[in-house]
């Protein structure tokens, strides 16, 4: 029996492959990634004893790398259970709970005019790529040159042109064999009842192929050369074949360029907005780019971005309607989050797409966007509080009840309640930790603690006016700006005092350089900071703080310098500056990363006694809870304790 591809492909994405093969293997636990569809296993093709065989539910796919067997759910089962493909069919229908279809001639009379479709398709490509190459293509060759791209990538696109022609597609087609139905089914033309002749539908336009997953031309869409013309970008109209709302652009070359390669993680998948944006981010080494087809982002592509990226990028630009798209995709994504399937949001300067990003500035300016990509839940946080006014219970409680009524969305539970938790973390940071005492400054000073975003210190140092005055400490527009756009809160001082100590005197990594190299850091402004000092470091080789300045600069961090130096300067972080002497540097240095150490050290160690809590709840589990809770309070207390970053620590020495 032949089944339909259709049947097939619903089949395999209904069922996670590792469902399937989990029925014959044992999963390795320490080699295995659960959460984002990452499963190795003992291969049950070849005796071995370490884990070589490894199955990917995003790709629907197996490999072994020892044996060298590779395939797909049903090739699992032929050729390990000896079972026939319809009946390797039927077992994965049943474990989705499709039936299965029964025997439909008339069906597989369409399946055949699909394919049929399909050729017409590839017909047409090729005629516009022709057609584009020839005199009459030569407005639509300039205007991709004056766009810069090269032959190389128009040839690897397919890029064509529609002359200015009601029929020259159709007569070609015509010729080539295809009749006027399959020609009407692809979308090609226009036509009806109330139009005698039919007519081609696009006409003096840049042609860009729109093909499937299996690399197969779907549709096209279509960019006018005319001023005047009706519509400037024109996609086909909705076939057998193409469905908008659940195809991307270029999702194909995308889903094989973010796979990792050798040495290398996986990329995160971007979506942009346009196919010139897409194209030219391809141009520029940014492979891994789609794009939505002239709409806003549907639940299907949201589905199909995160089939191929656990964590895939939304890209915006930095206008008001960008804005309001990364806003709207927030509400749609929020009740498919699941462990390992979220989002990120990359906000682009205002007025800049992609493709004039690069242009103007290179790679490395849309690299630096991609760094700052926020996560979902600072971009919520965003939504609900910018120019927001906070100055009574009432409207700190309806803020509060919003945040909740959007994380009780969340279907999956565990995801929840981490959002629960972010939720009830940042409405405690934002009005103050302690309530009565804010409440008895008569002055309306917050002082907070200093290092959180909302009650203290907030938007790289700026002192807020949190719920004294009921004012968010950034505007709408502040929150789109370079400054504050990677997240709401500031850096903490003390991870932003090691980076700028050992910033303005590199010659201090050397004392002890794994600590360095390994140093975290909580917030992504100094992790990204922290990533381009060891670069500048290695590629330059700078001896002194205005070498890695000059350095750092140039890499396009220079806003990124201003802001923390500022922020080191407000605080009054002497030794982090350059006019410190570097014995005094070196001294407060120690003494930083001896306390961030053990900070980091106690907050893992809290998470895990959580989740042990959370998974069984016992007194022992909540022991170590509470005994760890006790440790980071005694570790902050003695923080409050030295005064500055300069007191000697009293090691000796080399390092830290």
């Amino acid at each position: 029996m032949r089944f339909p591809p259709s049947f097939l492909d619903e089949i395999r994405e209904r069922v996670p492959i590792s469902s399937v093969i989990g029925t014959r293997v044992s999963f390795d636990r320490k080699k295995t990634n659960a959460p984002k569809g990452d499963f190795w296993a003992c291969c049950p093709f070849h005796g071995e004893k370490s884990p070589s065989f490894h199955c990917e539910d995003r790709k629907g796919r197996y490999h072994c790398f020892g044996c060298g067997v590779t395939g797909d759910h049903f090739k699992f089962l032929t050729e390990l259970e000896g079972l026939s493909f319809p009946e390797a069919v039927q077992r994965v229908a049943d474990m989705a709970g499709i039936p299965m279809p029964a025997r439909d001639a008339e069906m597989e009379i369409r399946e055949a005019k699909r394919a049929t479709l399909y050729d017409v398709m590839d017909m047409a490509t090729k005629f516009f790529e022709e057609q584009l190459q020839s005199a009459a293509g030569a407005k639509a060759r300039a205007y991709l040159r004056d766009r810069g791209l090269s032959a190389t990538t128009q040839h690897a696109y397919r890029l064509g042109y529609s002359p200015e022609s009601r029929n020259a597609l159709k007569e070609h087609l015509a010729l080539k064999g295809a009749t006027r139905e399959q020609i009407e089914a692809c979308g090609l033309v226009v036509y009806g009842d109330d139009k005698p002749v039919s007519y081609d539908r696009f006409r003096d336009r840049i042609m860009f192929p729109i093909e499937d997953l299996r690399g197969r031309v779907i549709a096209f869409g279509g960019r006018a050369l005319t001023p005047n013309a009706p519509a400037k970008y024109l996609n086909s109209n909705e076939t057998e074949l193409f469905h908008k709302g659940k195809v991307l652009f270029n999702a194909l070359r995308a889903r094989r360029a973010a796979q990792p390669q050798a040495g290398q993680a996986a990329k995160a998948v971007i979506a942009v907005e346009g196919y010139m944006d897409v194209i030219a981010l391809a141009q520029a080494g940014f492979g891994q780019a789609v794009a939505p087809l002239g709409t806003a982002l549907t639940e299907d592509q949201l589905d199909l971005l995160w089939r191929m990226s656990p964590e895939p990028i939304l890209c915006f630009d930095g206008d008001q309607a960008g804005i309001k798209a990364a806003y709207r995709a927030i509400d749609l994504a929020m009740p498919a989050l699941k462990p390992g399937r979220s989002l990120r949001f990359a906000v682009l300067p205002e007025g800049k797409d992609p493709d004039d990003l690069v242009k103007a500035s290179g790679p490395q300016a849309f690299q630096a966007v991609l760094d700052d990509a926020r996560p979902l839940a600072d971009m919520l946080w965003t939504r609900e509080t910018s120019g927001g006014i906070f100055d009574t219970p009432e409207r700190r409680a309806e803020l509060e009840s919003r945040l909740k009524q959007m994380t009780a969305l969340i279907a999956d539970e565990n995801v929840r309640r981490h959002y629960a938790q972010d939720v009830r973390d940042r409405i405690q940071q934002f009005f103050g930790s302690n309530q009565r005492g804010n409440n008895n400054r008569r002055d309306g000073d917050q002082r907070g603690n200093g290092q959180n975003g909302y009650g203290g210190q907030n938007s790289y140092g700026q002192r807020g006016r949190g719920a004294a005055s009921g004012r968010l400490a950034v505007s709408d527009s502040l929150a789109r700006s370079v400054l504050v756009k990677t997240t709401s809160a500031a850096p903490p001082l003390r991870e932003t005092a090691i980076l700028m100590t050992l910033f303005n005197h590199p010659r201090l990594i050397e004392e002890d350089f794994e600590t360095v190299v390994r140093l975290e850091f909580s917030h992504p402004d100094l992790k990204r900071f922290h990533s381009a000092m060891l670069n500048a470091l290695a590629e330059h080789h700078v001896v002194d703080g205005v070498e890695m300045r000059k350095a750092m600069t140039e890499a396009g961090h220079g806003t990124l310098i201003e802001a923390l130096e500022a922020l080191a300067r407000r605080a009054r972080m002497w030794t982090a500056t350059a006019e410190a002497a570097e014995e005094d540097a070196l001294e407060a240095l120690r003494q930083a990363v001896h306390l961030h150490q053990r900070a980091s050290t106690l907050h893992k160690e809290l998470k895990v006694a959580e989740t042990a809590l959370a998974t069984e709840t016992t007194d022992e589990n909540l022991n170590r809870l509470l005994d760890i809770q006790n440790d980071i309070r005694n570790a902050q207390a003695t923080e409050a304790l030295i005064e500055g970053f300069g007191i000697p620590s009293g090691r000796s020495g080399k390092g830290f």
